[in-house]
């Protein structure tokens, strides 16, 4: 597997790849788990505008995420994705948890290829990888739409 440099990763990001990649195979599944129950809920002023939220076409689990920036340039993704998709889950608290409090030149410099670096590939889908993959491809766009704004 190729890894990816260090440099090019946001701190909390390199953690959590390495999180993944210290453990075996069964033990990273574990984590992804973890990593499912431990999404955060939607702040009560999206979950009564779901119209806000986009919805990851790309993944097979209805996934729906929301960036915003706060005042001081900080990046926050909010998502929400089924308890019954925990791999999907899984995958979009990983970004949540990955990405918050970031800069928008941070969260769009995140190599594309991030998904593939947890050493998930044996373990899930490459349907489900792909998913992730979407996920982070979709929140860049949408930084990128808001800076245009």
């Amino acid at each position: 597997m190729a890894r990816m440099t260090t440099t090019a990763l946001p701190a909390q990001l390199a953690e959590i790849r390495e999180d993944f990649l210290a453990l075996g195979l069964r033990d990273r599944l574990q984590l992804l788990l973890e990593f499912s129950q431990e999404l955060p809920d939607l702040p009560e002023r999206y979950r009564d505008h779901p119209d806000l939220l986009e919805r990851v076409e790309e993944c097979q689990s209805p996934v729906y995420i929301f960036t915003e920036t706060d005042a001081s340039g900080a990046v926050h993704l909010h998502a929400t994705a089924p308890v019954e998709a925990p791999t999907t889950r899984g995958f979009a608290s990983i970004l949540a948890q990955g990405l918050d409090g970031l800069a928008v030149d941070e969260v769009l410099a995140v190599p594309a290829d991030y998904p593939q670096s947890l050493g998930l590939t044996e373990a899930v889908s490459p349907l489900r990888i792909r998913g992730m993959t979407a996920m982070l491809a979709r929140i860049k766009r949408q930084l990128e739409r808001s800076r245009e704004a």
